[in-house]
């Protein structure tokens, strides 16, 4: 039987630009601002930026690293090292996690559609109103059918494949991207009392560091960058043998690191200049409560809230795209299917799952597991659970199997391995560890553990 020939990147950047967008996604624009506000402002970012350059870093270069090797994605990387059969277990949870991922992930861009659609149509100030979130995620209607358009978009990418499909929207909307973020971020910090939000924001208060610092960081990094979720050894494997490992690695690294802190310096600034900074603590609800909230009491607050929830959903997109496509190329490497086959089974199980998280808000409210809605559920189970778990097989692959020095041997065909010192130290000593403490406390504090709570 004739080998299929793999897709790949026409070249580095636009690989780059994939990577980067699938790590720059909801949880930059939407997540690290509400953890870095909760947790102290300038010490939560100084603690993330140490762990993305060197925990994040490494995981970065492993993953990409054994997809290029192999040209598979994570089951099937897994499989040519001759892993276990219970370390191949890892293999298949790093592609289940993003197809658990996406179907709620998508729901949350939904929202954000909504938010668009909303401004777009100069009803932005409806948007500020206080139960204006609540009413619309208890809408059956509405949840479900933002839900399908937003699956539908990022589905209709995927089916355009590797260079038509993800490469080319990443290599426009990723710079569409960056382009926003500056804008907004010129606009919020200009604002009178914003400048007390830059402070909060960028000088460190040692007196706020905590443990739980340490671990909110770690999971936002973990979150942010992609790591175990199987993408990046679905993107490695795109990657050409001549691409430098290291150099677009660290290009991820600072475009992502870059959009985090530009999100940062949109909303917190902004909730300083327009309530004092009072909405701190709003949680996961400061950008669809807090921030229209502030685009209403703006001269041309329509137009911000327009270009914002624009950044926000191309955000959105390229990160989903990124979660699809390694599904995708796990149903082609391991069970065969046609690149059309695969992103239809894709689809359907996205709108089936996703579905269930979208009625966690209103039909199925009543539905509870651990007294947790569907939605929270899944993004507990995924992000708390299974991924430091298939994070921490990853690192047992390398170190027990694959071996350090075949992963060097393979960087060093491209790359002069700079920080070879950093990577070796963190995989062997640190990453596992780190990895360990995700789960404990997260697991601890969802059933109760009140220190350990976050």
């Amino acid at each position: 039987m004739e080998k299929k020939s793999r897709s790949k990147f026409s070249s580095k950047l636009g690989f780059v630009l994939a990577a980067a967008g699938s790590a720059v996604g909801l949880g930059n624009i939407w997540r690290f601002p509400y953890l870095a506000a909760k947790y102290g402002g300038g010490i939560f970012l100084l603690v993330y930026l140490i762990l993305a350059f060197t925990f994040g870093y490494t995981m970065i270069m492993t993953e990409s690293t054994l997809g290029r090797m192999t040209e598979k994605s994570p089951v099937g990387a897994y499989k040519h090292f001759g892993a276990s059969k219970f370390l191949k277990a890892g293999g298949w949870l790093n592609a289940i996690i993003p197809l658990l991922i996406v179907p709620y992930y998508s729901v949350i861009g939904g929202w954000v559609m909504k938010y668009l659609f909303t401004y777009l149509s100069g009803n932005g100030s409806s948007a500020s109103k206080a139960d204006a979130f609540a009413k619309f995620t208890t809408s059956a209607q509405e949840q479900v059918f933002w839900f399908v358009l937003f699956t539908l978009i990022t589905m209709l990418i995927i089916f355009g494949g590797v260079r038509n499909g993800i490469e080319a929207v990443s290599k426009i909307m990723m710079p569409i991207l960056v382009f926003l973020a500056i804008v907004i971020v010129f606009y919020s910090v200009t604002r009178p009392g914003a400048i007390k939000g830059v402070k909060y924001f960028l000088i460190p208060n040692f007196s706020q560091f905590s443990y739980k610092t340490v671990v909110a960081a770690l999971g936002q990094m973990f979150y942010s960058l992609s790591i175990a979720m199987g993408i990046l050894y679905t993107f490695g494997s795109y990657m050409k043998k001549d691409i430098d490992i290291e150099k677009t690695t660290k290009q991820v690294e600072i475009f992502d690191t870059a959009i985090a802190v530009l999100a940062g310096l949109m909303v917190i600034p902004a909730v300083f200049a327009f309530d004092g900074g009072k909405n701190l603590n709003a949680g996961p609800g400061l950008m669809f409560v807090a921030l229209p909230k502030v685009f209403n009491s703006m001269g041309f607050g329509g137009f911000i809230g327009v270009v914002f929830f624009l950044l926000v959903l191309l955000a959105a997109v390229t990160s989903s795209v990124a979660l699809a496509e390694s599904v995708v190329s796990t149903f082609e490497d391991e069970l065969h299917f046609t690149r059309k086959r695969a992103a239809t089974v894709t689809a359907t199980i996205m709108l089936i799952l996703g579905t269930l998280s979208a009625l966690g808000f209103n039909v199925l409210s009543s539905v509870k597991i651990f007294n947790m809605d569907i939605l929270s559920f899944f993004d507990f189970l995924t992000n708390s659970v299974m991924m430091p778990i298939a994070a921490i097989a990853t690192c047992v692959l390398v170190l027990k199997v694959v071996k350090i020095k075949t992963i060097e041997d393979e960087i060093k065909t491209t790359s002069k391995f700079r920080r070879k010192f950093v990577y070796n130290f963190v995989i062997k000593y640190v990453a596992i560890i780190f990895l360990l403490v995700i789960l404990v406390t997260s697991v601890l504090g969802a059933f109760g553990f009140k220190m350990f709570q976050l």
